[in-house]
């Protein structure tokens, strides 16, 4: 096995001056992507309405292409799923991803051609490895076996000919690995891609502890819960005395800062690390590249090309847009993408901020519709994490999930609120104190909540629920989203879903 790990780090590190390339010349290499896209799609049925053979630069591109959610690509993509092909990307499209960005009744399939799966999804994969073996050039990784939690995918009945599918974007990656990844990760396929989890976790436990595992990948919240069946079944005080040459999580889909503290008290190891990656459905969008920033490096050459909307433009009619050459640090922008699996100008959802543009490095701030601002508060999804993981530290609190949701002014109380629901892992030893902090906190890291709160004039102090075990497991499975990739919402303008999950309480 180690002449295994030695060969297979030399061959990844091999990949590093390619990525130094794009973070030397980002807007040079963003600009062959632009061109390469239009190129390829210049004659499918969406090239042609849009006329990308006229198209010489990116003034044009933004001039004949509408920026687009998935309501206005819906038409296009429902023929795709019945078997049409040549619609948004030249080559036949047998893959789509169900998106599960949120817990919204409507599923969204992306679709996902060869170029999107070769060129991102799983070159993102191998830049992951690259880029920690860059940093850890010591690494044991590849003398054991890479525990993949994944979601599932099933025959796409839309298409009568059955000759496609859909699933979580980690199902299509795991179904469509090269044959030396699927030989270093467990466990086997037929567990990895059950669909009903409370007995894959089960089984999926009772198969990896007889690996030697030296990594994890996978979502925070369902690792956890993989971690402690595994505890439960072998007995052991904690993960280390199971796999003692565990040296690594790569993590993604949920901000990590809230369950850190979790991880460190199930995997007590100073060798051990951790490694946050950006894969949504849509593409695979950026790496941790430093040992000591949990900042993402954008990745430039995977068949992507950027724009980015100023939040405060991102409700209007004619929106601002702008180019990577023209974002500016830690303003908050909804990105838009342009993909080699056809989606043109596509608001995915998401908003981030750059904290670094010499090379291009962002933190995920949000979702476009994931956010407080029922008072002018304006409080996204990055502020209540921030503020959750510091009340936590201060108080020997760990949590397993929350939501959050405005209380609306009422006749006889002309003031509002924030109400929350937490579910903890680890109740704090002082919830008065909890709430203090968390209100502080939030205060601290958000201008116009705290004059919002100002004297109580317009926000009361949070109301915080303490949900018991398994709340927001329930919810979600009374939406049939329990799985995969799907997420709580952390904040929402609406009671919808908060009101949903009180009567879980």
């Amino acid at each position: 096995m180690e002449v295994i790990n030695t060969f297979m780090t030399w061959i990844l590190k091999n990949r590093i001056s390619q990525i130094d390339r794009f973070k030397h010349h980002p807007l040079e290499v963003q600009q062959e992507i632009l061109f390469k896209l239009i190129h390829t799609a210049k004659s499918t049925q969406f090239g042609k309405k849009h006329g990308f053979s006229r198209i010489k630069s990116y003034r044009d591109f933004a001039k004949q292409v509408p920026v687009q959610d998935y309501t206005q690509l819906m038409p296009y993509i429902e023929e795709m799923m019945k078997g049409s092909q040549n619609i948004l990307w030249p080559t036949d499209i047998v893959w789509f991803s169900k998106s599960s960005g949120t817990t919204s009744s409507r599923s969204k399939f992306i679709p996902v051609s060869q170029e999107s799966l070769d060129d991102c999804h799983l070159k993102g994969g191998k830049d992951m490895l690259s880029l920690y073996i860059n940093n850890y050039p010591e690494t044991k990784l590849f003398t054991g076996k890479s525990l993949t939690i994944g979601g599932s995918n099933q025959v796409n009945h839309f298409d009568g000919n059955q000759n496609s599918f859909y699933g979580d974007i980690s199902a299509v990656i795991m179904q469509n690995l090269p044959m030396w990844a699927q030989f270093a990760r467990t466990p086997s396929l037929e567990i990895a891609l059950m669909s009903e989890w409370e007995e894959k976790i089960n089984k999926m436990a009772h198969e990896t502890i007889k690996e030697n595992v030296t990594s994890l990948t996978g979502v925070p919240t369902w690792t956890l819960v993989l971690l402690q069946r595994v505890l439960e079944i072998t007995g052991k005080k904690d993960i280390t005395e199971v796999w003692p040459h565990l040296e690594v999580f790569f993590h993604g889909a949920v901000s990590f800062g809230p369950y850190s503290s979790l991880f460190e008290a199930l995997i007590p190891s100073p060798k051990m690390h951790y490694m946050e990656t950006y894969n949504a459905s849509e593409g695979f969008f950026g790496i941790q590249d430093q040992k000591d920033s949990d900042e993402l490096l954008l990745m430039l050459d995977y068949g992507i090309f950027y724009e980015f909307i100023p939040i405060e433009d991102w409700d209007s009619e004619d929106p601002k847009v702008l180019s990577l050459e023209e974002v500016a640090l830690n303003t908050n922008y909804a990105i838009i993408i342009s993909t080699n699996g056809g989606l043109w100008r596509y608001k995915i959802g998401d908003t981030v901020r750059f904290t670094s543009i010499n090379p291009y490095r962002i933190r995920i701030s949000g979702r476009t519709k994931h956010f407080i601002n029922a008072f002018g508060e304006e409080v996204i999804v990055e502020n209540a994490e921030s503020a959750i993981e510091m009340a936590c530290r201060q108080t020997g609190a760990a949590i397993k999930n929350f939501t959050a949701a405005p209380v609306y002014f009422k006749e006889e109380q002309n003031q509002g609120a924030h109400e929350w629901v937490i579910e903890f892992a680890q109740p704090p030893s002082d919830m008065g104190a909890f709430q203090a902090l968390l209100d502080e906190s939030l205060r601290e890291v958000n201008s116009d909540y705290d004059a919002k709160r100002y004297k109580n004039m317009v926000l009361r102090p949070p109301i915080i629920h303490v949900a018991h075990p398994g709340t927001f497991d329930g919810w979600l499975k009374s939406r049939g989203k329990l799985g995969g990739q799907n997420k709580v919402p952390r904040l929402s303008n609406s009671r919808e879903y908060l009101d949903e999950i009180m009567k879980f309480l």
